[in-house]
């Protein structure tokens, strides 16, 4: 049951007052009290948010592609790292530590530069003797294999240590093949910055720390105005920017707040596909459709890449030491990257914004049980207030009522335990969606904390483009729309659509 400044840039219009910094996580309403309910409560409810109709189209958003999902979950591990252990947190509810910088400035791509994480960069081609690390992030290759019948010399794997482990600078990066993919491609997007600054003549003892700025500064205009403002409302940014940030406020370093990682940020569950169109040999109707079991199989974290102590040749579907080129992806079916997809070539929606989580996500692999019923869990843990008293708190003109929240066989079960009334944050936020946001965005509380927080996380970094050039800054690098940059526009620049189809730019 539940129970109940520092100075501002001459240049930018939004202040650093507010709240005091309190480290690495805080809370952005510190005086709402917390909303405690049950395990049994949270347990049941967790059931009832199970889609029943994981494949039914009705449950697809098609004005988002789900590559968004997992660039969300991307962007996630750049900004949080918590290793807190459940029991921990029950001990202890504040004991939480970011282990990750809260901002936006890749250091899950970085590390610590050529200089701290050598493992992460190719040797420099300038050195005579080699020893030193370049500027380019080293690239992983593939493993060919019969299925598919995949030839050549392929690219598109994460590099990896001699058993398999992936060496980049998160390792929850290759849990999920699709999370994966993506990360790649921030790899390759780096050297291809490299590669056009040397052809511009620009000096090699500058190309890293220049061709870093320019992917970063790309990576967070991205974030802000292609995913936030696709799953909030378009536009918000800039009203955010113009009108200050009324709810995550700090004085000098930004902080993470639990509001915003234990609930409105764990949006991107609802998102997840059961299955995908992944390329042109793992999709429906093809050789299988990728499952998630699949993309969790064929990770080194979560699955089956284990480099030289795999069988050479392999044996069987896994283990392998590394990733097939038969699962090299198809960026044509994750982001729109062509004005429309060729017949055949399914572009990939996200599922709805609502409180439905697919089957898959409720029997989590390795034991890890519901994820629905965990994220209910941790909220209850972290002390996280109520949906409505967040509601009431912002002032929202229009909060979810009682009525709207007993909707549907969720919201039964929630009404059956007085949820329905004091609601736990993150299933209010994407019942809000539902309700509010028809499914293809977030509701107020939501959108507002969501966009908020983005736009502190890149102001409060005074390495990125708001506070070094302010909010006139423009993308510079080529884009399908001039001044404005996407992921679409980072896959073409990469030039890697579909490197199986040898399709490398459109």
């Amino acid at each position: 049951m539940a129970k109940p400044a520092a100075t501002r840039p001459a240049h930018f219009s939004i202040s650093l007052s507010g709240n005091d910094d309190p480290g690495m996580f805080g809370r952005m309403f510190p005086s709402l009290p917390p909303l405690a309910v049950d395990d049994a409560a949270l347990q049941e409810l967790a059931d009832a948010m199970r889609d029943a109709n994981p494949d039914d189209a009705a449950g697809n958003n098609t004005k988002v592609p789900s590559g968004f999902t997992y660039l969300g979950q991307f962007v996630d591990h750049d900004i949080t790292l918590d290793l807190t252990s459940f029991g921990d947190k029950e001990a202890d509810p504040n004991a939480v530590e970011n282990f990750r910088t809260p901002a936006l400035d890749l250091d899950n791509v970085y590390g610590l530069g050529p200089d701290g994480s050598r493992q992460l960069y190719a040797r420099n081609p300038g050195d005579a003797d080699g020893k030193n690390p370049g500027p380019k992030l080293l690239i992983g290759k593939n493993i060919n294999v019969a299925l598919g019948g995949i030839t050549g010399e392929h690219r598109n794997d994460l590099p990896r240590s001699p058993e398999g482990f992936a060496l980049i600078g998160d390792h929850r990066n290759d849990e999920n093949l699709l999370v994966a993919q993506t990360h790649l491609a921030m790899l390759k997007f780096h050297n291809k910055v490299c590669d056009l600054l040397v052809s511009q003549g620009k000096p090699l003892n500058t190309i890293f720390t220049e061709a870093r700025q320019i992917v970063t500064w790309h990576y967070q205009w991205m974030v802000l105005h292609d995913f936030v403002e696709r799953i909030t409302e378009k536009g918000i940014v800039a009203k955010i920017l113009e009108q200050g940030r009324r709810f995550y406020r700090f004085k000098k370093t930004p902080f993470m707040p639990v509001e915003f990682s234990a609930a409105a940020y764990r949006l991107g569950h609802s998102m997840v596909r059961e299955v995908y169109s992944h390329n042109r040999i793992f999709t429906p109707g093809g050789v299988a459709p990728a499952s998630l079991q699949l993309l969790f199989s064929f990770t080194g974290l979560s699955g089956g890449i284990i480099g030289e102590l795999a069988p050479n040749p392999p044996t069987a579907p896994t283990p392998v030491s590394a990733l097939p080129s038969n699962w090299i992806i198809d960026w044509r079916r994750f982001h729109e990257v062509l004005g429309s997809n060729p017949a055949g070539v399914p572009l990939n929606p996200s599922r709805r914004l609502d409180p439905f989580v697919v089957p898959a996500l409720h029997t989590l692999p390795g034991g890890g049980g519901s994820l629905p019923f965990r994220n209910l869990k941790r909220g209850v843990l972290l002390g996280l207030p109520s949906g409505q008293d967040i509601a009431k708190a912002m002032k929202i003109k229009n909060p979810l009522t009682a009525a709207e929240i007993a909707k549907g066989p969720d919201g039964a079960v929630a009404k059956k335990h007085g949820l329905h009334e004091q609601t736990p944050l993150w299933y209010y936020i994407l019942k809000e969606a539902e309700q509010r946001g028809n499914g293809e965005k977030l509701g107020p509380v939501g959108a507002t904390l969501v966009a908020e927080v983005f736009v502190g996380l890149v102001h409060g970094d005074h390495q990125s483009y708001l506070w070094l050039k302010g909010k006139s800054w423009k993308p510079t690098l080529p884009s399908k729309t001039p001044g404005d940059f996407t992921m679409a526009d980072l896959l073409r620049f990469v030039g890697d659509i579909s490197p199986i189809d040898n399709i490398s730019t459109v």
